[in-house]
């Protein structure tokens, strides 16, 4: 069994931590095992040289295979996705694995790592699915007024997202930790209580869940059920390196997008180009990291940037990259003396102050969390242990298995936002890439509001099975201060010890990868999507959102992938099939 910092990354990153920890993951790497479930998934090694498409999808994510499911009813669609298919991968699909494909460091590994310049430990989806081949599953609508603000026609939300359920959204189990979790909430104030609804509703919910009843995630990827077998081509491992564009006739003053240069896993180049019309066009769905990155590298941003790094420019466009975004999030790891049951996000508790309050939880710790407890709780040898203290009872339990719940908090929003960079010009490399994680006194309060909710909801009566009653909330909140949560500097006096609820915000902040911004709309693109100043190119993913939308963003963004190729097929006088 792998100790707490067997390796470097392992030791810092939010998996290894928080989720390898606390949701007891037995970590393994997995070879890329493809299993071709589409006839028209493909490897790109055996994309011809030169194709031709009505639309050319960057990216399979969240929102890039609603997308090409719903244009391919009226158009020929090209998707290039970087990483492999999630099938036959117990990694990707087994709810018991959640978290070990992304101790998978390698290059054809469904999750790339990356650190925020913040010292926040994250990762990026490269894999068909996207995120929603990597996240805890939790499925929930955006609320009515965030759909107001967008601008979105609510009539055709509600159909799109109906749509995405009738795929991917399933009702969770509900066993005792989850119901103990969801009690407390209530307990504590966090009303009324909701039952079970997809919709974004203040008060306690069960919302929906990725996971069928077997345990099976089913992603976004699933989602190409719906496409046009003779519409359709996905290629895997092809990273698209450039998008290409005209200048002549109607378009010199406005460059127009009508190509891209892909290379598949063995490095060759391959070329795709729109059919001639003027309703083809490109569409960036690589992700709030991705997106940006492929406009810079392919000569649209901040024109000062581009040519300090040697890119020729397309178009000054100084807002691509700006508005970068990340939930910060908070959690806490409570060791049960009863068994509790594997669960991911389920019951949620929506507050009226501007805080998600989470809870996943697990039968069988890995020897890592309980090395961990050890050292923050300074025990003692084996030979002197005394079975009524329970930061000794940690240490004796070390070769075996140790129940135990993690709660968590995600912040609104959030308002802090910071920027992404390019570090090199190649597109397999991760951007350089600023949070500023509570900068905005606001987020920090929300923060303090909802950890205090957290003691509550710990302390609570309906919760009381799941905590040993004799450890304190400060031992709990000290262990995770001491826990190698991110790379964030530590104040000069740090005590490493439990002080105020603000510096615990600060000194334990993470990711729940939420992250979104550098493609904004009203700043990058216009309200449909459309890239400002560039014909034939547009942007529909996480990276156009101000705020992160719901509890957890995964629905709406395949929401939005549905929703938006519904109004290209409209613009393009096609019929959608419903």
């Amino acid at each position: 069994m792998m100790t707490w910092c067997s390796r470097q990354m392992t030791c810092l990153t939010f998996i290894a931590t928080i989720i390898f920890c606390a949701l007891s993951i037995l970590f393994s790497t997995c070879d890329t095992l493809q299993v071709p479930k589409y006839s028209f998934m493909k490897d790109a090694t055996l994309a011809p040289p030169v194709s031709y498409y009505d639309y050319i999808i960057v990216g399979g994510g969240t929102s890039g295979c609603a997308l090409a499911a719903t244009l391919s009813e009226g158009a020929r669609v090209l998707l290039l996705e970087r990483g492999g298919a999630p099938y036959g991968r117990p990694d990707v699909e087994e709810m018991r694995k959640f978290g070990s494909n992304l101790d998978n460091f390698s290059s054809t590994a469904s999750a790339q790592p990356f650190v925020s310049e913040d010292g926040v430990v994250n990762a990026r989806a490269r894999v068909l699915g996207g995120g929603s081949a990597l996240n805890a599953g939790f499925y929930t609508r955006a609320g009515h007024r965030y759909v107001e603000q967008v601008g979105w026609d609510e009539s055709l939300v509600n159909e799109s997202y109906a749509w995405v359920e009738k795929k991917v959204a399933f009702r969770p189990p509900m066993l005792q930790f989850q119901t103990a979790f969801r009690n407390g909430l209530y307990e504590v104030g966090v009303r009324p209580y909701n039952g079970f609804t997809y919709d974004h509703i203040t008060g306690t919910k069960i919302g929906g869940t990725i996971f069928d009843n077997k345990g099976k995630r089913h992603t976004a990827a699933d989602l190409l059920e719906y496409a046009m077998p003779n519409t359709t081509n996905v290629y895997l491992f092809a990273t698209v390196h450039r998008i290409l564009f005209i200048r002549k006739g109607r378009y010199t003053q406005r460059p127009r997008a009508n190509g891209v240069i892909f290379r598949d896993i063995k490095g060759s180049k391959h070329r795709a180009y729109l059919k001639q019309g003027d309703k083809n066009e490109i569409i960036i769905s690589a992700g709030a990291l991705g997106s940006p990155q492929i406009l810079m590298i392919s000569g649209i941003g901040p024109e000062a940037h581009l040519r300090e790094m040697g890119i020729q420019v397309v178009m000054d466009h100084p807002n691509v990259g700006q508005g970068m975004a990340d939930n910060p999030m908070n959690a806490v790891i409570i060791p049960s003396p009863s068994p509790v049951e594997v669960s991911l996000i389920q019951a949620v508790g929506i507050t009226d102050f501007g805080t998600y309050i989470e809870a996943a939880s697990s039968t069988n710790f890995a020897n890592a969390i309980i090395h961990s407890y050890s050292t923050a709780f300074q025990t003692t040898q084996p030979s002197s242990i005394n079975n009524n203290n329970p930061k000794q009872r940690i240490q004796q339990n070390e070769d075996e298995t140790l129940s135990a719940g993690l709660i968590l908090e995600k912040v609104i929003g959030p308002i802090s936002s910071g920027y992404l960079k390019l570090k090199t010009k190649n597109p397999n490399d991760n951007p350089s890439v600023t949070f500023n994680y509570f900068k905005q006194p606001r987020d920090l309060s929300r923060c303090v509001r909802g950890m205090d909710t957290i003691i509550k909801v710990i302390e609570s009566k309906s919760f009381s099975k799941f905590r040993y009653p004799d450890i304190s909330i400060q031992d709990l909140l000290t262990t995770m201060v001491n826990l190698p949560l991110n790379r964030v500097p530590r104040a000069v006096n740090d005590t490493e010890s439990f002080t105020t609820l603000e510096q615990f915000c600060k000194d334990t902040v993470m990711t729940i990868w939420h992250y979104h911004g550098g493609c904004q709309v009203g700043k990058v693109v216009d309200k449909n999507y459309r890239v400002y100043n560039v014909s034939g190119l547009r942007v529909v993913d996480g990276s156009t959102l101000y705020d992160s939308p719901g509890t957890n963003p995964q629905a709406t963004v395949m929401m939005l992938g549905r929703y938006m190729g519904r109004m290209i097929l409209k613009n393009r006088n096609v019929a959608s099939h419903d």
